[in-house]
Protein backbone atom coordinates (compact mmCIF):
# COMPACT_ATOMS: atom_id res chain seq x y z
CA UNK A 1 0.00 0.00 0.00
CA UNK A 2 1.38 3.34 -0.67
CA UNK A 3 2.31 5.28 2.49
CA UNK A 4 2.45 8.54 0.58
CA UNK A 5 -0.06 10.82 1.25
CA UNK A 6 -2.31 11.91 -1.95
CA UNK A 7 -2.22 15.66 -3.02
CA UNK A 8 -5.65 17.07 -1.43
CA UNK A 9 -7.47 19.18 -3.94
CA UNK A 10 -6.62 22.77 -2.46
CA UNK A 11 -9.48 25.40 -1.35
CA UNK A 12 -9.58 28.60 -3.52
CA UNK A 13 -7.51 31.84 -2.32
CA UNK A 14 -8.38 33.62 0.78
CA UNK A 15 -9.52 36.40 -1.43
CA UNK A 16 -13.14 34.63 -2.10
CA UNK A 17 -13.90 36.72 -5.11
CA UNK A 18 -17.50 35.19 -4.80
CA UNK A 19 -18.48 36.61 -1.45
CA UNK A 20 -21.44 38.05 -0.78
CA UNK A 21 -22.61 36.74 -4.62
CA UNK A 22 -26.01 33.98 -3.48
CA UNK A 23 -26.13 31.04 -5.71
CA UNK A 24 -29.05 28.86 -5.79
CA UNK A 25 -28.61 25.69 -7.64
CA UNK A 26 -31.37 22.74 -8.73
CA UNK A 27 -28.55 20.31 -9.97
CA UNK A 28 -28.22 17.02 -9.05
CA UNK A 29 -25.58 14.16 -8.50
CA UNK A 30 -22.34 15.14 -9.79
CA UNK A 31 -21.27 18.21 -12.24
CA UNK A 32 -23.35 20.45 -11.04
CA UNK A 33 -23.25 20.31 -6.69
CA UNK A 34 -19.55 19.97 -7.70
CA UNK A 35 -19.56 23.21 -9.07
CA UNK A 36 -21.69 24.65 -5.98
CA UNK A 37 -18.65 23.56 -3.77
CA UNK A 38 -16.00 25.60 -5.49
CA UNK A 39 -18.22 28.37 -5.49
CA UNK A 40 -19.36 28.36 -1.95
CA UNK A 41 -14.63 27.66 -1.51
CA UNK A 42 -15.23 31.17 -3.64
CA UNK A 43 -16.78 32.83 -0.55
CA UNK A 44 -20.52 32.13 -2.33
CA UNK A 45 -23.74 32.12 -0.15
CA UNK A 46 -24.94 28.37 -1.50
CA UNK A 47 -28.56 27.21 -1.46
CA UNK A 48 -30.14 23.70 -3.14
CA UNK A 49 -33.04 23.09 -4.12
CA UNK A 50 -33.78 19.57 -3.95
CA UNK A 51 -36.79 17.41 -5.24
CA UNK A 52 -38.63 16.01 -2.05
CA UNK A 53 -37.50 12.71 -1.01
CA UNK A 54 -39.31 9.42 -1.90
CA UNK A 55 -42.15 9.10 0.85
CA UNK A 56 -41.29 5.68 1.99
CA UNK A 57 -37.71 6.59 2.52
CA UNK A 58 -35.52 7.20 5.92
CA UNK A 59 -35.95 10.50 7.63
CA UNK A 60 -33.07 12.73 6.59
CA UNK A 61 -32.81 11.19 3.15
CA UNK A 62 -31.52 13.20 0.47
CA UNK A 63 -33.77 14.32 -2.56
CA UNK A 64 -30.44 13.96 -4.78
CA UNK A 65 -29.65 10.38 -5.97
CA UNK A 66 -26.33 11.16 -4.81
CA UNK A 67 -27.06 11.25 -1.91
CA UNK A 68 -28.09 7.73 -1.76
CA UNK A 69 -25.64 6.11 -3.51
CA UNK A 70 -22.49 8.15 -2.12
CA UNK A 71 -23.53 9.72 1.04
CA UNK A 72 -20.42 10.82 1.88
CA UNK A 73 -19.71 12.46 -0.67
CA UNK A 74 -22.73 14.29 -1.12
CA UNK A 75 -21.83 15.36 2.77
CA UNK A 76 -18.85 16.72 1.70
CA UNK A 77 -20.10 19.09 -1.86
CA UNK A 78 -23.42 20.00 0.43
CA UNK A 79 -21.33 21.28 3.78
CA UNK A 80 -21.79 24.46 4.72
CA UNK A 81 -25.02 25.35 2.67
CA UNK A 82 -28.73 25.47 2.72
CA UNK A 83 -30.64 22.47 1.31
CA UNK A 84 -34.11 22.59 1.05
CA UNK A 85 -36.79 20.31 -0.81
CA UNK A 86 -39.59 21.04 -3.05
CA UNK A 87 -41.86 19.21 -5.99
CA UNK A 88 -41.64 21.78 -8.66
CA UNK A 89 -44.08 20.63 -10.56
CA UNK A 90 -46.49 21.57 -8.24
CA UNK A 91 -47.84 25.05 -7.22
CA UNK A 92 -46.00 24.90 -4.01
CA UNK A 93 -43.07 23.86 -5.39
CA UNK A 94 -43.09 26.84 -7.60
CA UNK A 95 -43.33 29.09 -4.95
CA UNK A 96 -40.70 28.01 -3.22
CA UNK A 97 -38.54 28.16 -6.26
CA UNK A 98 -39.65 31.80 -6.88
CA UNK A 99 -39.47 32.87 -3.53
CA UNK A 100 -35.55 31.60 -3.75
CA UNK A 101 -35.17 33.03 -7.51
CA UNK A 102 -36.38 36.47 -5.99
CA UNK A 103 -33.22 36.48 -3.97
CA UNK A 104 -30.81 34.86 -6.16
CA UNK A 105 -27.64 36.18 -8.23
CA UNK A 106 -26.85 33.14 -10.49
CA UNK A 107 -29.19 30.11 -10.88
CA UNK A 108 -27.21 27.01 -11.09
CA UNK A 109 -29.21 24.17 -13.38
CA UNK A 110 -28.72 20.35 -15.07
CA UNK A 111 -31.55 20.10 -16.53
CA UNK A 112 -32.20 19.58 -20.42
CA UNK A 113 -33.76 22.53 -22.57
CA UNK A 114 -37.18 20.77 -23.07
CA UNK A 115 -37.04 19.94 -18.71
CA UNK A 116 -36.06 23.61 -17.85
CA UNK A 117 -39.41 24.93 -20.64
CA UNK A 118 -41.52 22.74 -18.90
CA UNK A 119 -40.53 24.47 -15.52
CA UNK A 120 -40.91 28.18 -16.47
CA UNK A 121 -37.56 28.42 -16.40
CA UNK A 122 -36.27 28.71 -20.07
CA UNK A 123 -33.97 31.80 -20.46
CA UNK A 124 -36.31 34.32 -22.42
CA UNK A 125 -39.28 33.54 -19.38
CA UNK A 126 -36.67 33.81 -16.52
CA UNK A 127 -34.85 36.65 -17.96
CA UNK A 128 -38.17 38.81 -18.41
CA UNK A 129 -38.89 38.12 -14.61
CA UNK A 130 -35.40 38.51 -13.33
CA UNK A 131 -33.67 40.51 -14.88
CA UNK A 132 -30.64 41.06 -12.74
CA UNK A 133 -30.47 36.99 -12.35
CA UNK A 134 -28.00 35.02 -14.37
CA UNK A 135 -28.12 31.48 -15.45
CA UNK A 136 -25.34 28.80 -15.68
CA UNK A 137 -27.08 25.79 -16.95
CA UNK A 138 -25.56 22.34 -17.39
CA UNK A 139 -25.77 20.18 -20.50
CA UNK A 140 -24.95 17.02 -21.62
CA UNK A 141 -23.82 18.62 -25.25
CA UNK A 142 -24.08 21.72 -26.68
CA UNK A 143 -26.72 23.03 -28.62
CA UNK A 144 -29.04 21.13 -30.67
CA UNK A 145 -27.17 17.70 -28.80
CA UNK A 146 -28.52 19.17 -25.32
CA UNK A 147 -31.46 17.04 -25.69
CA UNK A 148 -29.73 13.75 -26.15
CA UNK A 149 -29.19 11.16 -23.04
CA UNK A 150 -25.84 10.58 -22.27
CA UNK A 151 -23.38 10.76 -18.99
CA UNK A 152 -20.19 11.13 -18.17
CA UNK A 153 -18.92 7.80 -19.78
CA UNK A 154 -20.18 8.26 -23.03
CA UNK A 155 -18.85 12.21 -23.29
CA UNK A 156 -15.24 10.39 -22.60
CA UNK A 157 -16.31 7.64 -25.29
CA UNK A 158 -16.84 10.38 -27.90
CA UNK A 159 -13.52 11.75 -27.41
CA UNK A 160 -11.57 8.89 -27.43
CA UNK A 161 -10.65 8.87 -23.82
CA UNK A 162 -11.63 4.89 -23.18
CA UNK A 163 -9.44 2.44 -23.12
CA UNK A 164 -9.67 -0.91 -23.88
CA UNK A 165 -13.07 -2.45 -21.75
CA UNK A 166 -12.12 -0.71 -18.37
CA UNK A 167 -13.56 2.41 -16.68
CA UNK A 168 -12.02 5.35 -16.87
CA UNK A 169 -10.39 5.72 -12.19
CA UNK A 170 -12.74 9.31 -12.39
CA UNK A 171 -15.53 11.22 -13.60
CA UNK A 172 -13.32 12.95 -15.75
CA UNK A 173 -15.74 14.74 -17.84
CA UNK A 174 -18.33 15.45 -14.50
CA UNK A 175 -15.51 16.93 -12.61
CA UNK A 176 -14.21 19.12 -15.66
CA UNK A 177 -17.65 20.42 -16.45
CA UNK A 178 -17.98 21.40 -12.55
CA UNK A 179 -14.75 23.31 -13.19
CA UNK A 180 -16.56 24.66 -16.47
CA UNK A 181 -18.97 25.53 -14.36
CA UNK A 182 -17.43 27.52 -11.57
CA UNK A 183 -16.09 29.40 -13.94
CA UNK A 184 -19.35 30.26 -15.93
CA UNK A 185 -20.37 31.41 -12.63
CA UNK A 186 -17.77 34.38 -12.14
CA UNK A 187 -18.12 35.33 -16.02
CA UNK A 188 -21.75 35.79 -15.31
CA UNK A 189 -20.71 37.63 -12.28
CA UNK A 190 -18.59 39.68 -14.03
CA UNK A 191 -20.79 40.78 -16.97
CA UNK A 192 -23.40 41.24 -14.60
CA UNK A 193 -21.34 43.86 -12.65
CA UNK A 194 -20.18 45.03 -16.74
CA UNK A 195 -23.95 45.33 -18.21
CA UNK A 196 -25.71 45.64 -15.00
CA UNK A 197 -28.20 42.61 -16.01
CA UNK A 198 -27.87 38.67 -15.79
CA UNK A 199 -26.17 36.33 -18.05
CA UNK A 200 -27.19 33.03 -19.75
CA UNK A 201 -24.07 30.30 -19.45
CA UNK A 202 -23.65 27.20 -21.14
CA UNK A 203 -22.00 24.11 -19.80
CA UNK A 204 -22.05 20.91 -22.00
CA UNK A 205 -20.06 18.23 -20.34
CA UNK A 206 -19.07 16.65 -23.70
CA UNK A 207 -17.10 20.21 -24.37
CA UNK A 208 -15.93 19.50 -20.91
CA UNK A 209 -14.47 15.82 -22.39
CA UNK A 210 -13.25 17.48 -25.40
CA UNK A 211 -10.93 20.02 -23.73
CA UNK A 212 -9.53 17.27 -22.01
CA UNK A 213 -8.94 15.53 -25.07
CA UNK A 214 -7.03 18.55 -26.78
CA UNK A 215 -3.76 16.71 -25.76
CA UNK A 216 -4.45 13.48 -27.61
CA UNK A 217 -6.29 15.62 -30.24
CA UNK A 218 -2.91 17.31 -31.20
CA UNK A 219 -1.21 14.36 -31.24
CA UNK A 220 0.92 15.19 -27.84
CA UNK A 221 -0.12 12.10 -26.36
CA UNK A 222 0.25 9.60 -28.99
CA UNK A 223 2.32 6.55 -29.41
CA UNK A 224 6.07 7.31 -29.64
CA UNK A 225 5.36 10.91 -28.87
CA UNK A 226 7.14 12.95 -25.95
CA UNK A 227 4.23 12.50 -23.27
CA UNK A 228 3.14 9.10 -25.35
CA UNK A 229 6.05 6.82 -24.28
CA UNK A 230 8.40 8.18 -26.77
CA UNK A 231 10.76 10.19 -24.42
CA UNK A 232 12.02 7.59 -21.71
CA UNK A 233 12.31 9.79 -19.11
CA UNK A 234 8.44 10.19 -19.31
CA UNK A 235 6.75 6.79 -18.81
CA UNK A 236 5.60 4.08 -16.16
CA UNK A 237 8.49 1.47 -14.99
CA UNK A 238 8.57 -1.10 -13.15
CA UNK A 239 10.52 -1.13 -9.98
CA UNK A 240 11.73 -3.81 -7.34
CA UNK A 241 8.33 -3.18 -5.28
CA UNK A 242 5.96 -1.65 -7.42
CA UNK A 243 5.97 0.88 -10.09
CA UNK A 244 7.20 4.41 -10.79
CA UNK A 245 5.61 6.81 -12.34
CA UNK A 246 9.11 8.84 -13.96
CA UNK A 247 8.14 12.50 -15.72
CA UNK A 248 11.98 13.64 -16.23
CA UNK A 249 11.06 15.64 -19.48
CA UNK A 250 12.85 18.43 -19.12
CA UNK A 251 16.45 18.78 -20.04
CA UNK A 252 17.77 19.11 -16.24
CA UNK A 253 15.67 16.62 -15.28
CA UNK A 254 16.77 14.11 -18.00
CA UNK A 255 20.65 15.09 -17.20
CA UNK A 256 19.87 14.54 -13.30
CA UNK A 257 18.55 11.04 -14.33
CA UNK A 258 20.73 10.40 -16.97
CA UNK A 259 24.07 10.80 -14.58
CA UNK A 260 22.36 8.81 -11.86
CA UNK A 261 21.81 5.66 -14.00
CA UNK A 262 25.59 6.18 -15.94
CA UNK A 263 24.13 7.57 -19.33
CA UNK A 264 26.37 9.84 -21.20
CA UNK A 265 24.11 11.71 -22.88
CA UNK A 266 20.58 13.45 -21.78
CA UNK A 267 19.91 15.28 -25.33
CA UNK A 268 16.23 15.26 -26.40
CA UNK A 269 17.57 12.51 -29.46
CA UNK A 270 19.21 10.16 -26.87
CA UNK A 271 16.15 10.41 -24.60
CA UNK A 272 14.23 8.67 -27.64
CA UNK A 273 16.95 5.97 -28.51
CA UNK A 274 15.65 2.45 -27.89
CA UNK A 275 18.86 1.81 -25.46
CA UNK A 276 18.18 4.61 -23.64
CA UNK A 277 14.97 3.17 -22.46
CA UNK A 278 16.48 -0.34 -21.45
CA UNK A 279 19.03 1.40 -19.57
CA UNK A 280 16.36 3.34 -17.55
CA UNK A 281 14.27 0.52 -17.30
CA UNK A 282 16.85 -1.99 -16.27
CA UNK A 283 18.24 0.91 -13.70
CA UNK A 284 14.94 1.17 -12.04
CA UNK A 285 14.12 -2.20 -12.19
CA UNK A 286 16.95 -3.15 -9.65
CA UNK A 287 15.51 0.12 -7.12
CA UNK A 288 13.13 -0.17 -4.39
CA UNK A 289 10.47 2.52 -4.04
CA UNK A 290 12.08 3.38 -0.86
CA UNK A 291 15.43 3.79 -2.78
CA UNK A 292 13.92 5.78 -5.76
CA UNK A 293 11.98 8.14 -3.10
CA UNK A 294 15.25 9.30 -1.65
CA UNK A 295 16.45 9.51 -5.07
CA UNK A 296 13.93 11.98 -6.09
CA UNK A 297 14.52 14.14 -3.08
CA UNK A 298 18.54 13.89 -3.35
CA UNK A 299 18.31 14.54 -7.16
CA UNK A 300 15.44 16.52 -7.84
CA UNK A 301 14.03 14.40 -9.84
CA UNK A 302 10.19 13.88 -10.94
CA UNK A 303 8.93 10.18 -10.07
CA UNK A 304 6.24 8.72 -7.65
CA UNK A 305 6.72 5.48 -6.64
CA UNK A 306 3.14 3.14 -6.53
CA UNK A 307 1.91 -0.26 -5.56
Amino acid sequence: MNTKPPIAATKTSALRPLKGVRILSLALNLPGPAALMRCRDMGASCTKLEPPPHPSAPKGTSGDPMGLYNRAAYDVMHAGMKVSHADLKTEAGQKALHRALAKTDVLLTSFRPSALKKLGLEWKALHKQYPQLSLVAIVGAPGARAEEPGHDLTYLAENDLVTGLDLPPTLYADMAGSLMASEAVLQARLLQLQKGKGVVQEVALSAAAGYLALPRTWGLTAPGAAVGGGHAGYRVYPCQDGRVALAALEPHFAAALAAEVGLRQSHILAMFAPETHTAIAAYLAGKTRQQLDALATAKDIPLYTMN
